[in-house]
């Protein structure tokens, strides 16, 4: 049996960070107000000149490098964002290309903030299948750009950044145990970036009318929320007859606290056994549970043979939890330097577009 290790891991953010009280200044709300409502006290801010790709890309050749895995060994590459570089094509294709993936195939998932558990269970499918060897999955955003900030209560919730995990093929037990994944398109209304596709395309009415920016019927998100979080767990978790008393940590969508602790309460576990960074970034969407899995690995709460369940919930309606035995990076020689890669990947990048230069030009002459 092939299982899916876990084995490697990344995160990207911003330097700049915004605080509540940097929030007061341009908007009608205090710290007191979002502290007590989210949980949240500061968060990132992309630059002019970073972007969902250039996270991606840092946390990737992060992911790589603590798998020490070559990203020419990577066969497959699924970008999770709500966020993404452009319509088409796929931010997934841009990452591809930065960081030198020649054999990989790549393409984005859009499932909103349950985009990155959504991500893992299909490369883990796909790897279990023995379909592929190893996949990049990557959850980044740039939703600063996507808010309104003269709206108190979306532009005091979200931030900036990028998580990614490298998942590698092993004979040996352990690594992605079971996942479930939900929707519900009747609940489509209540968190919505209404412009922007085929329905409404960019126009000047829409750009007056401020259709480009998130919109979201608070109350009912929080009462979705807080019903699915503790059933996608129980589920995921019966799945592979495993109790909550077998699981170290929950990893959850880091949206609001309150439906954190309401999902405590639901499992009836303490919030100590819940892993929570939401007050330093806000809400990441997709980049909130890889981040925080970093976080807890960096810190030593997350160690090698824990049980882990990450759990999340998003737009569209979507929902789904995800059980994986933490294993950590497999043990490969001779060590590689991922970032290296970046070079030669530019130098790729350009010679084949030099060489679709050329083959226009010799194909014009028959066309």
């Amino acid at each position: 049996m092939v299982y899916a290790h876990i084995a490697g891991w990344g995160m990207s953010v911003p330097e700049t960070v915004m605080t509540n009280a940097d929030l007061e200044k341009i908007v009608d709300t205090n710290d007191a107000w979002i502290k007590d409502r989210t949980g949240i006290r500061e968060r990132r801010i992309a630059s002019d000149s970073q972007s969902s790709s250039s996270l991606a890309v840092e946390a990737s050749l992060k992911a790589l490098q603590v798998a020490n895995l070559k990203p020419t060994d990577l066969d497959l590459i699924i970008c999770a964002t709500s966020t993404p570089e452009h319509i088409f094509p796929a931010t997934a294709c841009l990452v591809q290309d930065r960081i030198g993936a020649v054999k990989a195939g790549a393409f984005d998932l859009l499932a909103a903030c349950s985009g990155f558990i959504y991500g893992l269970n299909m490369a883990a499918q796909s790897i279990q299948s023995s379909a592929i060897q190893n996949a990049l999955v990557i959850g980044t955003e740039t939703l600063s750009r996507f808010v309104n900030w003269q709206d108190r209560n979306t532009c005091i919730l979200f931030g900036d950044g990028a998580g990614a995990f490298v998942l590698r093929a092993s004979d040996r037990p352990g690594g992605v145990l079971s996942a479930v994944m939900h929707s519900d398109g009747s609940g489509s209304n209540l968190l919505i970036l209404p412009a922007g596709g085929s329905k409404y395309p960019a126009t000047e009415a829409t750009v007056q009318a401020g259709r480009h920016y998130i919109e979201m019927d608070g109350r009912e998100v929080f009462r979705f929320a807080t019903r699915v979080m503790a059933q996608s767990t129980r589920e995921a978790l019966e799945l592979i007859d495993l109790d909550l008393d077998q699981v170290e940590w929950i990893i959850p969508h880091q949206a609001n606290i309150r439906i954190i602790e309401a999902a405590a309460r639901g499992l009836k576990l303490p919030m100590e056994r819940f892993v929570v960074n939401l007050d330093k970034y806000g809400n990441t969407s997709t980049a909130s549970i890889p981040i925080a899995a970093v976080e807890a690995v960096e810190d030593g709460r997350l160690k090698p043979g824990n049980k882990v369940v990450l759990v999340g919930f998003g737009a569209g309606l979507t929902w789904g939890a995800l059980v994986a035995e933490w294993t950590g990076p497999m043990e490969t020689k001779p060590k590689v330097y991922p970032s290296r890669y970046r070079f030669w990947a530019r130098l790729r990048s350009r010679l084949r577009r030099f060489a679709r230069f050329v083959e226009g030009l010799i194909w014009g002459r028959h066309s």
